[in-house]
């Protein structure tokens, strides 16, 4: 199978943020990612906004509105606040993660079991609206954590792949690491889940990563191509990150 590409645009805006201009644009960049082959964009709208403006969004809806066939993905703490501007904004995938506000990043998934009370309700509002749900998870879930995530309702969980990132500089523990994911990729795909995937991929981590897990049906990375696009321009990033998630795998 191959997986989509949906880029975050959240270091871009970061990047706008710390002057009071309007560049870089977050819009036309989430633009040149599109016309390289991406599948969509991710953005994680903030509290304090330091990323994310709630402003953009909906720019970012007339875009992929324009741009047919490509999804808006807002992922966040289901807030009321948060659910709101979800609502107001009409992505076609809303990614609930487990963040406090006053989190640097996102670090760790869901436990489905402890926090029901919470999702269950938010799933089945967005659920209700024709969005599609997906819910951060730990990369080493057990299957009591999985079999809870199915029972609430979520489409698709989506992979925390932050510590296989974390270990660049250790292959041994890379394997161990990317070994976690796909029993866990492997555990949501037989109870009828999606699998999506996302936090610090890059172009090398994320070919290793599909040499053994085909199961994933999405990555959402932001800082990996950020980074790349430094060296690279953001249309050749994409196009190689694309590539792989665009090769077969078996």
């Amino acid at each position: 199978m191959t997986c989509s590409l949906s880029v975050n645009l959240n270091a871009v805006a970061m990047l706008r943020n710390r002057r009071d201009l309007p560049w870089p644009s977050v819009a036309h960049l989430g633009q040149i990612a599109l016309d390289a082959g991406a599948g969509g964009l991710t953005v994680h709208p903030r509290p304090d906004q330091r990323h994310i403006r709630f402003s953009d969004l909906p720019v970012l809806r007339r875009l992929l509105d324009s741009n047919k066939g490509k999804e808006f993905n807002i992922e966040g703490y289901p807030s009321e606040d948060f659910l709101q501007l979800v609502e107001a904004n009409r992505p076609d995938q809303v990614t609930l993660v487990p963040d406090s506000p006053d989190q640097s990043t996102s670090d760790h998934g869901w436990d489905f079991i402890a926090d029901r009370d919470i999702l269950e309700r938010v799933v089945e509002r967005l659920k209700a609206q024709g969005m599609r749900v997906s819910a951060f998870c730990e990369p080493n879930a057990k299957i009591e954590q999985i079999e809870t995530a199915q029972a609430l309702g979520v489409d698709r969980i989506e992979l925390y792949t932050g510590p296989y990132g974390a270990c660049y500089d250790d292959p041994a523990l890379q394997d161990e690491r990317r070994e976690q994911l796909c029993r866990t990729a492997t555990l949501a795909e037989q109870h009828g889940l999606g699998v999506n995937a996302g936090h610090d991929l890059t172009l090398d981590n994320l070919a290793y990563l599909f040499e053994t897990c085909p199961h994933i049906a999405e990555v959402s990375i932001g800082h990996g191509i950020t980074a790349a696009a430094l060296e690279l321009g953001m249309a050749e990033a994409v196009r190689r990150f694309v590539a792989i998630c665009q090769a077969e795998t078996s």
